[in-house]
């Protein structure tokens, strides 16, 4: 096994260990621990809320779900000899589920999905699944099931959500400055546009606590994608991957966590993966300015590894970018792709399914989201492609008509909403 050089107890909160790691992205949190190019070593993750969402048949959890704390990130981990311009490459040697331990942190055996809040992050089908919803996954190898989701099960891709470089100060300032921008374009959205710094809730790893508000007013916050990788909750990023992150401070300052046992493309839920915490193994070198030699001035590349499940049956379903309303959108893609996803689920609802058993579903399930048409005006194309073999019945339509299911007890949905409407 190769040396553990960022270890976390399950029986502490992530931010009671002595090596603390950080929930935002700035160039001044100082690195727990450096690495050498060629070194191999492994890193402890925390589940995204650090324990705050239960293995239970309640979702309140969801709906109270402490958004302004995430992500509990590991690091930053700095890689000696690295400099701005270079081009960090990360290989995945492994990525599992906390090793040998059963308990009430996900990863321990188990993991969850939710449908946010309306009036807590939202997700990617917000207007017609307004409320918060939630399924616990069980692990058993590589398998997951769910007693709020019967009748399927499926191998995980187990892969980290988060994986992301260190911003330097003018990439930050960047990051703030379009943001802030968009906010300001509907400052009273819900959900809002984008998330501003927030100081109160930073954890900044050993920063100086008198460092803490500065910092914590300037950081990016940690739920989008940008130029530094982060939270692109790509699902194929598991086992066998190779990555390439552009450098931008000396050091790279590279993080890691939000693990997911497995998502479908896209996360649809927000909290769409199978969230866990656990460990994740990786290999690490450096292409010495990688980032002019290959063009690759932002967003990472990578090389995806071949651990993925064989499904060789696929159900496929498409969507255009037209409104429930009957609008004509040009060539919206992100239109596109939510009409595919509420089009797979009306038909999973006519096996038996509620409607928020199919939604969770697809947001865990290693389902394949694709853009198949973006030329033909005016009229994007997505399709959602949900393999067969996860069923233990017959999800294909025939002559018959719909196998009808029992859906047990269904997922839980917060039952108190005082922000609904």
């Amino acid at each position: 096994m190769p040396e553990v050089i960022y270890a976390l107890d399950s029986n502490k909160k992530f931010t009671e260990h002595e090596k603390l790691g950080h929930n935002r992205w700035h160039p001044e949190i100082p690195p727990v621990a450096t690495v050498k190019p060629g070194d191999d070593f492994r890193v402890d993750c925390r589940e995204w809320f650090d324990g705050a969402i239960k293995n239970d048949d309640s979702a309140e959890d969801i709906l109270n779900a402490p958004l302004l704390t995430v992500h509990t990130l590991s690091g930053p981990f700095r890689v000696e000899g690295a400099q701005p311009g270079d081009l960090l490459v990360l290989d995945i040697l492994d990525v599992g589920p906390i090793p040998q331990e059963e308990g009430p942190l996900a990863g321990q055996g188990w993991g969850y999905t939710g449908v946010f809040s309306k009036h807590n992050g939202g997700s990617f089908l917000v207007d017609q699944f307004p409320d918060a919803y939630k399924a616990v996954w069980e692990f058993r190898g590589q398998t997951a099931t769910s007693r709020h989701i019967p009748h399927v099960s499926f191998e995980g891709i187990i892969h980290p959500g988060i994986i992301g470089t260190a911003p330097s100060a003018e990439l930050l300032a960047k990051w703030n400055k379009r943001e802030g921008d968009l906010i300001a374009t509907d400052p009273h959205r819900v959900p809002p546009l984008a998330l501003p710094p927030e100081a109160d809730h930073a954890v900044l790893g050993s920063l100086p606590k008198d460092q803490w508000q500065r910092v914590g007013s300037e950081a990016g916050r940690t739920a989008p994608p940008r130029e530094n990788g982060g939270n692109q909750d790509i699902k194929n990023l598991s086992k066998g991957t190779r990555i390439f992150y552009p450098v931008y401070v000396d050091g790279a300052n590279f993080s890691v966590g939000d693990l997911h046992f497995s998502q479908g493309d896209g996360e649809i839920t927000f909290c769409g993966g199978i969230e866990m915490g656990g460990f994740i193994d990786l290999h690490v070198d450096l292409i010495k300015g990688g980032m002019e030699t290959y063009g690759v001035a932002e967003n990472a590349i990578f090389m995806p590894g071949r651990v993925d499940p064989q499904y060789s049956e696929w159900l496929a379903f498409s969507g255009t970018s037209v409104t429930l309303d009957g609008e004509q959108r040009y060539l919206d893609s992100h239109l596109s792709y939510q009409r595919a996803c509420l089009h797979a689920i009306e038909y999973l609802t006519k096996f038996g399914y509620s409607p928020e058993q199919a939604y969770l579903l697809l947001g865990a399930a290693p389902i394949e989201g694709r853009l198949s048409g973006v030329v033909d005006i005016p009229n994007s194309c997505s399709t959602v492609y949900i393999p067969t073999a996860i069923f233990d019945f017959d999800v294909r339509p025939s002559a018959d008509g719909p196998f009808q299911i029992d859906p047990g007890i269904g997922a839980p949905r917060a039952a108190d909403n005082p922000n609904a409407g």
